[in-house]
Order: C-alpha cells, then structure tokens, then sequence
C-alpha cells in the first residue's frame, strides 16, 4: 500500500514520474499506453511510481454524438434533398443531426457560431456562407467545417463539396441547339453567386462553339424563385421575337416559365422548349415532364459529410470536390416550331 505521505501535494504528471524514475515522457508514455520498446527492469520501475502515486491516464473528451447542418434558409425541396444526404450518413456514423437556419434576415447568425462551439459537434456542413473569421473559430476548436455548393470564391485551405456546373450549362444549352433552337434565352440566378455564374458561362460556351450570336437581350438574370422566373419568362416570351427555348438557372424558374407561357397561351414544348436545373422530383411530376439538368443534390450532400468526418479522424487532405451532373431528358424540350 502506497503511502500518503510520499506522494506530492500537486496531481501526478507523466513528466514528474518521468523525473522520479529516471526515464524520458516517450517511456513513460510506452508504459501506460502498454506499447512495447522498453525494457523489462525499466517497465518495472516505471509501474511501481504509477502504482505508488496513484497516476490514472486522462480519459480523452467523449467523442460528439452529433454534426451540424446550416442553412441561410431552408425551403423547397432543394434543401430536403441536401438533408436527406447528410442524415444518410449520419445515421451510418451514429451521429444525430442538428439543423440551424439563419432565417431570412440571418438574424441568429451572431448567436449561433458561439452556440456550436459550445456544442462542439463532430463536424459542420454549411450550405450557408460562413465568414472567416466563424471558419478560424471552428477550426480553432478542431471542428472539422466543410462548405455545400459554395456561392462565392474559397481561400485553398477550406474543403467544400460542389457540382460541376459550367458542364451542366453547357449540356442543357447543347441539347436545345441539337434539337434546332436558334434564339435560345437563359433565366439565370445572380451572376456574383457562383454557380450562377458557372451556369451561364457554360450556356455561353455552347452558344459560342455552335457559332450562334450572343443576344444579350435574351438573357437575364433574377433571384432563384418561381415568382422571379414567371416575371422574366413574360418579359422575354412577350417580346414580338420571343425565344424558342428558355434555359432556367434552377427547377423553380423552370416552373415560372410554365406559368408565363400558360398565361401567354403558349403551349410546351410545342411553341417553347423549356430545360431547368437541379432535378428536384416535382420535375418529373409537372406537366409536361421537365428537361433539367440532374444535380445529385443528395450525394453531394453525403459526400460533404463523408469528407468533414474523415477531416475530424485526421485521414485526408483538405480540398474541394465536384460530383459530375448529368442532363436528364423528357418532354419539355422538342425541336422548334417551323
């Protein structure tokens, strides 16, 4: 039985009983860790301290049962895709999900990065914009932080999960002038968000190789909303040289463009070819079935998972990665009208 009185007055530490056995911390370390490479008088030696001064090994923190999934806003079913990715892996890795939503005016915003340092989750995937200064904080406190679908240009160092989004605009646009369009509108997002801007510079790549003039009239740029998409679907299909083919920068502009071009008496794909993008699956639901372009929402979602939970094991690079999109054809494109 160890007596009290040898031991010091302060807690045990790997370097005090370092000192006392007359050994490095690395041995130490080796001894109370079980690890071979010491030898058998000095494993000895090194156990009889531990046992007289009680050391007990400091248990590490609890590993966080849940991640954090942020949103500037959570709407359509844009956002229920991205949820249901991350739940899937979640739900493989036992983690619970917690969802934030900074609200229209982000008017939690200030409230919520100390809330989740609090926290201290697993992992954060953002869909919303983070400044700098959030992303150091959570970095700081080894919250591993990966950005979904970023709107705007990322220093090197931070990892984040996209599409490949000039393709997308580039197969859409090809397949209307495959099919015959000449006078080809885009109804693009704004051009400062990134992926808008990747979008529309895929449509004007086609446009370019197929050698077909740039109209800069027929080509607009407005919010991704259904209500935005009709009212620039009825300033374009209104004109007396009206476009053949809109190209919407998203699955709910593509809906306001049904709703302008019914409103106008016009019929799809009869007297206008429509293609969207996202592939939300109210796409294949409207009528007629819509040609979008598939963005694998939901995949790129888990894979932003994936990626922020092996960040936080230490088992790969920070980095970005795009998932490929693919045009999925169905009735809402034809060839034009003679």
């Amino acid at each position: 039985m160890s007596d009290a009185r040898d031991r010091p007055a302060t807690p045990v530490t790997i370097a005090y009983i370092a000192e006392s056995a007359g050994v490095s911390v690395p041995t130490v370390s080796k001894v109370i860790n079980g690890r071979s490479g010491v030898a058998a008088d000095t494993r000895a030696r090194v156990e009889a301290l531990v046992n007289r001064y009680g050391y007990r090994k400091s248990t590490p923190a609890q590993r966080s049962t849940t991640m954090e999934l942020v949103f500037d806003e959570l709407e359509h079913m844009w956002g229920v895709e991205i949820i249901r990715g991350v739940q899937r892996v979640a739900r493989e890795n036992r983690l619970g999900v917690v969802l934030t939503e900074f609200g229209p005016e982000r008017s939690t915003i200030r409230y919520w990065i100390d809330d989740t340092l609090a926290r201290r989750p697993a992992c954060v995937v953002t869909v919303a914009q983070l400044s700098e200064e959030q992303r150091n904080q959570l970095r700081a406190r080894g919250i591993p932080c990966v950005v979904f679908d970023p709107t705007m240009e990322l220093p090197d160092d931070v990892p984040f999960v996209g599409a490949t989004n000039w393709s997308g605009g580039r197969s859409a646009t090809r397949h209307l002038i495959g099919l015959g369009h000449r006078r080809i509108a885009t109804i693009g997002g704004p051009e400062h968000v990134l992926c808008c801007r990747a979008r529309l510079d895929g449509y004007r790549a086609a446009m370019d190789a197929a050698g077909l003039a740039m109209d800069g009239g027929l080509v607009v740029s407005t919010a991704l909303t259904l209500e935005d998409g009709y009212a620039a679907a009825l300033d374009l299909l209104s004109r007396p040289q009206r476009p053949t083919a809109i190209f919407a920068g998203n699955d709910l502009q593509a809906l306001g463009v049904y709703r302008a071009a019914k409103a106008l008496g016009l019929t799809i794909p009869a007297d206008l070819s429509v293609v969207g993008f996202d592939d939300l699956p109210i796409a294949a639901l409207v009528d007629p079935p819509l040609t979008t372009v598939h963005q694998p929402l939901a995949e790129m979602a888990a894979a932003a998972t994936e990626l922020a939970l092996a960040l936080g094991r230490g088992e790969t690079s920070q980095g970005g990665l795009e998932l490929a999109t693919s045009l999925t054809v169905r009735e809402s494109t034809a060839p034009p009208a003679d």
